[in-house]
Parts: structure tokens; sequence; C-alpha cells
């Protein structure tokens, strides 16, 4: 695997490039001032799929979850 270090900058008006880059295999390390701070890597295998209602039970929404915030009720 090809692995190479990329500014922030560069990336940021590059991005398209560095990603078939990484589509053909290689690990770009993104950096600001020179410290890396991120990693661009080929996915590991195909993305799960997603289960609709796997979060149930999971939270509850309170009642009063669409009442004004305190900090917000002189605008209302």
């Amino acid at each position: 695997m090809v692995t190479f270090a990329v500014e922030l900058a560069a990336m940021e008006t590059r991005l398209a490039r560095f990603i078939q880059e990484v589509a053909t295999g290689a690990e770009v390390v993104i950096t600001r001032n020179g410290e890396p701070v991120a990693r661009l890597v080929p996915p590991s295998g195909p993305l799960p799929d997603r289960v609709p209602g796997s979060a149930k039970g999971l939270f509850t929404v309170p009642d009063d979850f669409d009442e004004p915030l305190d900090d917000f009720r002189d605008y209302t």
C-alpha cells in the first residue's frame, strides 16, 4: 500500500484526486502544520446493511421535547 502525506490546504483543493488515489489502494495521511491529524484509507469491506428500528428502546423522547428552552422563553 502506498502512503503519502498531504497538507490540509492541499486536501481541501484536490479532494477528488486523493479520493481516486485511495480508491486504487493508497493511504493518505492528512497533516496540519506538518503534524498528522487524520488518515484517508480504503474501506475494509462493504458497509453493513441498515436495519430499520435497530435503535428501538435505546432512547426515549421526553414529553416536553418541543417546549421552548428556558434560555429562549423570552422570545416566544
